[in-house]
């Protein structure tokens, strides 16, 4: 096996409005092109990894765009696949003070909405590759493309890559009659890296702990989580790696988080970040996700810097508008150091500089 990761998911372009304007205010909207699987993709990219991103897109001029778009940040797509007669799209209203932040999907009939088994030559596609990278949100679009998600990970396992997997639960997309609980704990048996959220752990295991963090110097029950990734392992005995990254929102613009892995019946966690100015948190978990993968292969004996390494570029996402974090690794390892002895709008202004 090679260097290679491979990502899997849906594109989608994402319409917003200008200045924190509601969708049905004003007539511009502003584009950016996004989806989990490719953000963690182009934040790859960015880090340096030889990435493929595995998708499929109508054969128009917007499918040529978003091709275009990926390239500029030299993701591979060596293997995207065309059809279909449209891209998937969503409007997101961006938070404001109080006002929290909502989202449209208009995806149905996508292109990857009508992705089908065997449209994709995985064993092409996945040789020469170590890692292979997939979510819920994959199988969660429509039957065919769950179908299409499943193959996937399973010419992945047979061919002895390592298999990632963000749950990342959507409650508002699964519409075709799949148990999404159900669905997404065999996904989860089958990886050997698992991603997900509070309210996701919760679903995979039926416990959650509580993180009300208003500041860094909040104390994690350590406990609880240990207990909570326990019982995730009891579900998914194959997984070797578990991970979390904690988020308490408390008002728009000033969230504090924190990282959990639990690796080989060891917890370890991240200091707190208190981030008192968030420009955009527009996939932060994306780049949680992209980072650790970047750092597992680079430092595999090394859990705790990778988790570290991992959640401060989710942090340093918060200071990057649009949906995939433009930063380097030497960005971030700088930022890891000086944190230590700054607060994050230091970080920021230091980031800026």
């Amino acid at each position: 096996m090679g260097d290679k990761i491979v990502t899997f998911g849906e594109v989608l372009l994402r319409f917003s409005k200008y200045g924190y304007r509601r969708i049905g205010q004003g007539d511009l909207y502003k584009g950016n092109y996004g989806g989990s699987e490719a953000n963690v993709a182009v934040s790859l990219a960015v880090l340096g990894d030889n990435v493929q991103y595995v998708t499929r897109l109508p054969d128009s001029r917007i499918g040529l765009a978003c091709k275009m778009y990926l390239n500029e940040y030299n993701v591979g797509l060596d293997h995207v696949v065309y059809g279909g007669d449209r891209l998937g799209v969503y409007y997101f209203e961006e938070a404001a003070a109080m006002r929290n932040s909502n989202v449209i999907y208009d995806r149905e009939d996508s292109s990857f909405y009508s992705l089908k088994p065997g449209m994709i030559d995985w064993k092409k596609v996945l040789k020469g590759a170590t890692l292979y990278h997939t979510s819920g949100i994959a199988c969660a679009i429509s039957k065919s493309s769950a179908e299409a998600t499943v193959e996937s990970m399973n010419i992945a396992n047979q061919m002895g890559l390592t298999v990632s997997f963000d749950i990342n639960f959507r409650k508002n997309l699964w519409k075709y009659g799949a148990d999404a609980k159900e669905t997404l704990t065999k996904l989860c048996q089958e990886s050997d890296i698992v991603f997900g959220d509070t309210g996701e752990y919760k679903l995979l295991t039926g416990m959650e702990v509580p993180f009300n963090a208003q500041s860094e110097d909040y104390e994690m029950d350590l406990d609880a989580w240990g207990k909570l990734f326990a019982k995730a392992q009891e579900i998914c005995p194959r997984c070797k790696h578990f991970l979390m990254a904690v988020r308490n929102q408390i008002t728009t613009n000033h969230h504090v988080l924190t990282g959990l892995l639990y690796s080989e019946g060891k917890l370890y966690h991240t200091r707190l970040y208190n981030i008192e100015n968030v420009i955009d948190p527009m996939g932060v978990g994306d780049a949680f996700i992209a980072a650790y993968l970047h750092a597992v292969l680079k430092w595999p004996d090394n859990p705790q810097h990778c988790l570290d390494f991992s959640l401060a570029a989710s942090a340093m996402k918060n200071t990057v508008p649009g949906d995939q974090n433009i930063v380097s690794e030497s960005e971030i390892e700088n930022g890891i150091h000086y944190y230590r002895d700054k607060s994050f709008t230091d970080l920021i202004e230091w980031i800026e500089y």
